[in-house]
């Protein structure tokens, strides 16, 4: 019995060695800053969840976003439809009903909104495909050894 619970200790002074190292290491090991345009993950409007984030996919998704916030169907969205789109994504919901009424009309239509440029897209899309893939995002949120700024993508949507 008293060989049985020896190897026991045995094992879990091992096991508690082991987990103090990988957890030294983990905390030794700086980890890459994360990039406040993903802090909630990947985009969800990834329609066919290939890792590369279009501007097809982007238009799709705010047209879905779009249409279940439209609650009378009338083409439009009021201020008060608007606090849905807000709360339909994590990335809109800081949005702001007057940057998406362009013509300060009071309503915003639905090409208003689908045609909108999408922040992520422009931030990431560093070769202007209206494509981001997993490469330009690790470029993007790779710090720049010279510390000098990165390179800003021009204002375009697709």
């Amino acid at each position: 019995m008293s060989r049985r619970i020896s190897v026991y200790h045995i094992g879990a002074a091992v096991a508690l060695l082991l987990t103090s190292v990988s957890l030294a290491h983990a905390q030794s090991t700086p980890q890459p800053a994360r990039d406040g345009t993903l802090k909630d993950g990947p985009p969800v409007w990834d329609a066919n969840r290939d890792g590369v984030y279009t501007c097809d996919e982007w238009k799709k998704y705010a047209d879905r976003i779009f249409m279940s916030a439209d609650r009378n169907h009338d083409g439009n969205l009021s201020p008060s439809e608007f606090e849905t789109v807000r709360k339909a994504d994590a990335t809109l919901a800081d949005a702001d009903f007057g940057y998406f009424d362009e013509n300060q009309d009071g309503k915003i239509t639905r090409k208003e909104f689908v045609e909108k440029p999408n922040a992520f897209i422009l931030r990431f899309d560093t070769n202007g495909d209206c494509r981001v893939t997993a490469d330009e995002i690790k470029a993007r949120t790779t710090p720049n050894p010279s510390g000098g700024a990165v390179e800003r993508p021009r204002d375009r949507f697709h």
